[in-house]
């Protein structure tokens, strides 16, 4: 199948007036390369528009705003010759960024195009069609840090883990998760915030359980998700393709009484002070008499076994809590 998406829909998803030649660019780009890489499924589309939307302000940018000498004798970009840090700064929806970079763009362009152009020799035409749209399609299918396509991510529907391996963390993440939100609705045919009239009719088809109030969260993307798939035909969809995010419970931060308590009744802290005590009862019986240093000897050492099996008790008991506590947080 090939993109549903249009230069209309694009232009409804963006914040402001996007620059139309870089929208379209994008769409050039989907169009020719979208099949190859995977990027022709709307819920995967939706994820990937997310994140180019916010890395160039809805096409506002489609290159650096600053010179690139910042990157100049960066080895970890390739840049090792004099004027490598200007020749390839970042050019693109995803800024295609040092002389490494752009030659492994150019070796996968020209395994979908062997009449691409050398993007080293020539990096200026990057910034051209379709190629322009094609460096961010590169860059979600292979020149990010996985090395492998985002798309087993969108498939989860794991907008963190993209933001992470596009971003290198999540600066702008609330921005991406709005850019999704607005792409799947405006692919399902509502406009760009109309999530309440999307909860209501996705409660009626059974994607959404949650409340009707208009305000986005998981359980309002888990539904846009879900619906996004269904646009794409069986035949055709991935096979790992979840319909829900996959979603975790961190163990609860219940807390264990024995560990709370003060340090100075701790069987940690009981036994090893015992030991000075030990020692000047040590002292004393050296000149006692032996019934009375016999009869003290018993008393300390019945004291000192009962502090060790109270500890080792102790211990087994936190263990056996702290693994009711994880077990119930793993539910």
């Amino acid at each position: 199948m090939s993109s549903i998406l249009t230069a209309a829909m694009l232009r409804k998803i963006s914040k402001g007036t996007p620059n139309v030649a870089n929208m379209n660019s994008a769409l050039v780009a989907l169009d020719r390369f979208g099949a190859a890489t995977g990027l022709d499924q709307p819920h995967r589309q939706a994820h990937f528009l997310s994140q180019i939307m916010h890395e160039s302000g809805s096409f506002k940018y489609d290159q650096e705003i600053a010179s690139g000498a910042a990157y100049e004798g960066r080895k970890d970009l390739g840049n090792t010759f004099k004027g490598d840090g200007k020749k390839f700064k970042g050019r693109g929806p995803m800024q295609v960024t040092g002389r490494r970079n752009y030659a492994a763009f150019t070796k996968w362009a020209r395994k979908l195009d062997p009449s691409a152009p050398d993007f080293v020799a020539h990096p200026d035409l990057v910034n051209t069609d379709p190629w322009e749209g094609a460096s961010a399609i590169w860059y979600w299918d292979d020149g990010n840090p996985t090395v492998k396509s985002l798309n087993a991510y969108a498939d989860q529907n794991n907008a963190e883990m993209i933001t992470k391996k596009v971003n290198g963390g999540l600066n702008g993440y609330a921005d991406r998760l709005e850019y999704f939100d607005r792409a799947a609705l405006v692919m399902l045919d509502y406009g760009p915030t109309e999530y309440e009239r999307f909860q209501t009719n996705a409660q009626k088809t059974g994607d959404y359980r949650g409340k009707v109030d208009g305000d986005p969260g998981p359980q309002t993307r888990a539904a846009l998700h879900a619906r996004l798939v269904k646009l794409t035909a069986k035949p055709e969809r991935a096979p790992q393709v979840k319909a829900a995010p996959v979603t975790t419970v961190e163990p609860l931060a219940v807390p264990v009484k024995e560990l709370e308590k003060p340090a100075w009744q701790s069987p940690e802290v009981l036994i090893p002070a015992a030991a000075p005590v030990a020692t000047g009862v040590g002292t004393f019986l050296s000149g006692a008499a032996p019934i009375v240093a016999i009869t003290l000897i018993v008393v300390v050492a019945a004291f000192a076994a009962f502090l060790i099996i109270r500890r080792d008790r102790m211990k087994s008991a936190q263990a056996a809590k702290v693994e009711t506590i994880n077990a119930q947080g793993s539910l």
